[in-house]
């Protein structure tokens, strides 16, 4: 297979949640495949801006925008007002969320209402206003990062887990929709990544030696580790795949890693 399936020169991808950890890796990948990048970011801009210096030094166009997805409407203007700046969407990365963990009996209304609006709520809306037009092209990619614990959730990310559960649902449905059409759909659903966000817990050895003791893979994975399954489905290569859920978590969702006892 010739490296030009995988090129994704003359693409335009939006990525949400692309100032950092998996969203910053797959926006890079994306660029060193030929796409241009319009990086959506939340209260980062020194985040967004540094990716998106890193992005023309691969000699992309790239583009920041900022926009929170929990008011009434925010999405949709995000969307409206891509396309009307930087032109026609034909990848869309949906990747920004919020995990908030705590004891499931504690949770309140506000706790659901943000994750449903971040989780959820963005990706139906990002592609109302995206997958048509993607449609009428004859040409459009959509990848959602999923997560693992949509099949093995836990009580104090219960709200987070059932989200990502309906964001694979919606993902399905909708593909096979749209399929006619050129436009494929599909999860990827990480494990345990190191990011940013949660250096602090991998800091700590027998954190990190109890979440490694767990995964077939034997460690952690890293941001890079996302990049391969995306830049498969967003390209020529992958244009057979729609409605999948690809798990990029070192075997977790198939079980804990046996142990030598």
């Amino acid at each position: 297979m010739s490296a030009g399936r995988f090129s994704l020169a003359g693409r335009k991808a939006l990525v949400t949640g692309g100032n950092s950890g998996i969203g910053r890796a797959i926006a890079l990948a994306l660029a060193e495949s030929g796409a241009d990048i319009v990086l959506h970011h939340f209260s980062d801009r020194d985040g967004a801006l540094a990716v998106c210096a890193a992005i023309e030094e691969k000699g992309r166009a790239a583009a920041i925008v900022e926009a929170d997805f929990s008011p009434k409407g925010g999405t949709e203007a995000l969307a409206k007002a891509v396309v009307e700046r930087h032109g026609p969407v034909d990848i869309l990365i949906a990747n920004a969320a919020i995990e908030q963990r705590g004891s499931w009996q504690e949770i309140d209304p506000a706790h659901m209402e943000a994750h449903f609006a971040a989780n959820f709520t963005s990706l139906l809306i990002l592609a109302q206003v995206l997958v048509p037009e993607m449609s009428a092209r004859g040409w459009g990619r959509v990848v959602a990062i999923g997560s693992v614990l949509a099949k093995r959730p836990r009580a104090e990310t219960v709200v987070y887990a059932a989200l990502k559960a309906a964001q694979l649902t919606a993902i399905r449905a909708l593909a096979r929709e749209v399929a006619g059409t050129g436009v494929t759909m599909n999860v990827v659903s990480p494990g345990a990544i190191e990011t940013e966000r949660n250096a602090h817990l991998y800091a700590d050895a027998a954190f990190r030696r109890a979440v490694e003791a767990k995964i077939p893979i034997g460690r952690a994975g890293r941001p890079e580790d996302c990049v391969g399954p995306v830049l498969l489905l967003c390209s020529e290569a992958g244009g057979y795949i729609t409605g999948a859920d690809i798990p990029v978590d070192g075997g977790w969702s198939i079980g804990d890693a046996p142990t030598n006892s």
